[in-house]
């Protein structure tokens, strides 16, 4: 076979597992936004698939896939631009899953941090899904045979392990680059969204209290009332970055206005270096409020209309689809699997 050229595609998602936060804005969907009508073919999954390898209430997961979808939308995806799904309405995820299956090793699953943390103590107990699903991811990119994956740092194991998959099954089956190697992109000042009142935990949808996180259906009285509460130290901002390597939470408030800003973090202490707490986090709530009340206030209409949300994902599936059947139909050829068309 000879070697495939790929066309540069981008391809992420977010898990519907119960409410969107500003760590999924910033780590996310801002970048995804940013990508789109770039030099790539961008398309963006919810991917629910992922989110039922712990149980989930039936009602509670529609309504979590159409609010991502309504964050999508909300934050700038446009359908017209981006190709936008649920991974459910695309089988073909499913199916390359169980090919993956078959080529990743349990050695390589073993290695995977992020699934000893979720498992704990219990991995006896948990599913066969929570187990194996990094081999689902690596189906969802190279099923469009993605060429980049915006991710955030806790998924850059993922998607090396996707980078494993793609070249054992290419040197097994003799299909040079068939699946190409897909590059992470991890970039920008927020990549990762610290938790408002501890900063040396990452920003959760399930943390204990409401008022470690700014949810992306928050109002703007709320935006605003959770930055000015956040946790802070006594001291000033610093001079210079490395005043902040020690200071956990003044690090993560000055991420968070530098991603919402576009601005270096650099250039946010060059502006507000020295200046105590009471001159720079108004300043944040004020720019957060600015950027992010819209986007609540249009998530809001966007799930008034479900059947709105759901049409222009079933449309988004069928453009998936275009791209997705005939990679995966190479692929069972590839692997000699007799396929019904």
């Amino acid at each position: 076979m000879t070697a495939a050229t790929h066309t540069p595609r981008v391809f992420s998602g977010i898990k519907p597992s119960g409410g969107l936060t500003l760590g999924n804005y910033l780590g996310a969907i801002k970048r995804f936004v940013d990508m789109q009508g770039q030099d790539y073919e961008t398309i963006y999954c919810v991917v629910d698939l992922h989110a039922i390898t712990v149980w989930q209430d039936p009602a509670e997961l529609k309504h979590a896939t159409r609010e991502v979808a309504a964050g999508f939308l909300a934050s700038g995806i446009d359908p017209t631009k981006s190709i936008l799904f649920n991974q459910a309405a695309v089988p073909q995820h499913a199916e390359l899953g169980w090919i993956f299956n078959c080529v990743a090793r349990v050695g390589w699953m073993n290695r995977m941090t992020q699934f000893k943390d979720k498992a704990g103590k219990n991995a006896e107990k948990v599913s066969l899904g929570l187990y194996a699903y990094p081999s689902l991811m690596a189906a969802d990119i190279l099923l469009y045979h993605a060429t980049h994956v915006p991710v955030g740092e806790d998924q850059k194991q993922h998607v090396e392990l996707t980078r494993d998959i793609a070249t054992k099954f290419n040197n097994d089956f003799k299909a040079e680059n068939f699946f190409p190697l897909c590059e992470p992109i991890i970039e920008g000042p927020a990549t990762r969204v610290m938790n408002l009142r501890d900063g040396s935990k990452k920003m959760s949808k399930s943390g204990e209290s409401d008022m470690e996180r700014i949810n992306m259906t928050d109002d703007a009285d709320t935006i605003a009332k959770k930055f000015k509460k956040a946790k802070t130290d006594p001291e000033p901002l610093p001079e210079t970055l490395d005043g902040l390597s020690e200071r956990p939470e003044a690090r993560n408030l000055v991420n968070i206005y530098a991603a919402l800003a576009d601005m270096t973090n650099e250039t946010v202490i060059a502006e507000f270096g020295g200046e105590g707490w009471g001159k720079f986090k108004p300043a944040l709530a004020d720019l957060a409020v600015e950027k992010l009340a819209p986007i609540s206030g249009e998530m809001k209409r966007l799930m008034d209309d479900p059947a709105e949300i759901d049409r222009l994902l079933l449309q988004g599936a069928d453009r998936a689809k275009e791209i997705a059947e005939p990679i995966l139909q190479q692929t069972y050829d590839i692997v000699g699997l007799l396929r019904g068309r």
